[in-house]
């Protein structure tokens, strides 16, 4: 059974986020995917298998952390679309069916790809109690992203807050998104994020597609523009630009392959 990691928001290897793929002809028992994940141990292993033809989606599509199953996964479906397409198991646009919904990837001439995902319903909060003093910066706002997220938007001071931020994890009474606007108007980049996951097993997610779906939202109307650039700033690093389209987020990036093995225990082998 093949297996292959792939950094996703990222046109080098080694930097944006490495996500494992597996191609199968159906899933397997759940305890055997998250064993897979748990044993590849990162932020998450993809699983797809084809559909029948005729349906609203194509492929199957789940992923899993080292610790839980989730409900949507930008990296992960970027990684999963580049390995059928670079492997010639499908072309043209792609579309899956997870727990998100259907979703689709399209992938451009130049080698990028462009996810479109449903945006995340944003509603203004109070800053729960001790979350300024876990992750040591006070929050200029607090948003929650609503169910696919999970999380906390965090809106602080500036970039350098954002950069320096090194939170007490396990006092953090939310999984937190924290971003802010670029100080560098020709940098590239429009704003800057960084995101925490401990109750999903991510202490810190190097590139999280999904928090797009929030970020985009959040800072389109601050900026007045529909397309964005944001740059997650973990130690790998990664770009995602973000499109606005009604209810959907559309999330383009590039990916590379830096693994093509084997996994030798099957699923029958692990029972």
């Amino acid at each position: 059974m093949r297996i292959h990691i792939v950094d996703a928001f990222t046109d080098r290897p080694f930097s944006g986020n490495p996500a494992a793929v597996l191609i199968l002809d159906a899933f397997p028992a759940d305890a055997w995917l998250q064993q897979v994940a748990a044993e590849v141990n990162l932020s998450e292993t993809a699983f797809a298998h084809p559909l029948p033809p005729g349906g609203e989606a194509d492929w199957a599509l789940r992923w899993f952390t080292p610790v839980a199953e989730v409900d949507l996964c930008g990296h992960a479906t970027l990684a999963t679309a580049h390995v059928l397409h670079t492997t010639g198991r499908a072309t043209g646009t792609l579309r899956f069916a997870t727990r998100g919904g259907v979703l689709a990837a399209t992938a451009e001439p130049d080698g990028t790809l462009t996810l479109d995902f449903p945006t995340a319903p944003l509603t203004e909060v109070a800053p729960p109690p001790g979350l300024a003093e876990a992750l040591g910066a006070a929050p200029r706002a607090v948003v929650d992203t609503g169910p696919h997220c999970d999380a906390l938007l965090v809106e602080l001071a500036d970039e350098r807050a954002v950069r320096a931020l090194a939170p007490e994890l396990r006092a953090l009474p939310r999984d937190v998104i924290v971003t802010a606007r670029a100080e560098d108007a020709e940098g590239g980049y429009d704003v800057v994020s960084r995101c925490f996951f401990p109750a999903v097993g991510i202490d810190e997610d190097p590139v999280t597609g999904s928090a797009h779906t929030a970020l985009a939202p959040y800072w389109s109307p601050r900026l007045g523009r529909d397309e964005l650039t944001g740059y997650q700033a973990s130690a790998r690093g990664g770009l995602v630009r973000t499109a606005l389209r009604g209810g959907r987020t559309l999330l383009s990036g590039t990916a590379v392959t830096v693994l093509d093995g084997e996994l030798l225990v099957t699923p029958s082998a692990a029972s």
